[in-house]
């Protein structure tokens, strides 16, 4: 991915478009204080250096029917390069899981999973993930409530570094 150096009005329409990714380029450059043109091609070497990855809709996944949430800590037998990159396959191919993380310490992998009910999430995590040959243990937490769910970065983190750096 090409470095691109960021200033503060780059920074800004990160921040703006990662609260918002649905608004006009006319009310992001409102926002950031510069006119529509350069806004625009401001965004798109954005886009383009891959600091923009997509843009996506957040959606309200219980009122859609997903009622269960669950973080599976899973541990493998093995963790070669060719077992790390199995087991991510399956996690790709898997609809329930939608997000995979590879972790170092106790855990290997860190899975959030989504299901509509608890009996389906069930016989996934034992017909699906349990029975990889490759799978150790997997231990689950069951989502109560979530407290936050804050996209991308800490924004207000990184401005209180550049300033530092300043």
């Amino acid at each position: 991915m090409p470095s691109i150096k960021l200033d503060p009005i780059d920074r800004q329409i990160l921040a703006e478009l990662q609260a918002d990714g649905r608004m006009t380029n006319v009310e992001l450059s409102r926002r950031v204080g510069i006119s529509a043109p350069p806004c625009l091609r401001r965004v798109r070497a954005l886009e383009e250096s891959g600091l923009i990855e997509s843009y996506h809709a957040r959606l309200n996944s219980r009122d859609l029917g997903y009622e269960v949430t669950v973080f599976a800590m899973v541990s493998l037998q093995r963790q070669s390069g060719d077992d790390l990159a199995a087991f991510e396959a399956h996690c790709k191919s898997w609809p329930l899981v939608r997000e995979c993380h590879l972790l170092n310490g106790e855990i290997d992998f860190l899975l959030k999973c989504v299901a509509p009910s608890l009996p389906m999430f069930q016989s996934f995590l034992m017909d699906e993930l349990i029975a990889l040959p490759n799978v150790a243990t997997v231990r689950t937490s069951l989502v109560i409530r979530s407290a936050k769910q804050a996209p991308g970065v800490p924004f207000e983190v990184s401005d209180h570094l550049a300033a530092e750096d300043a």
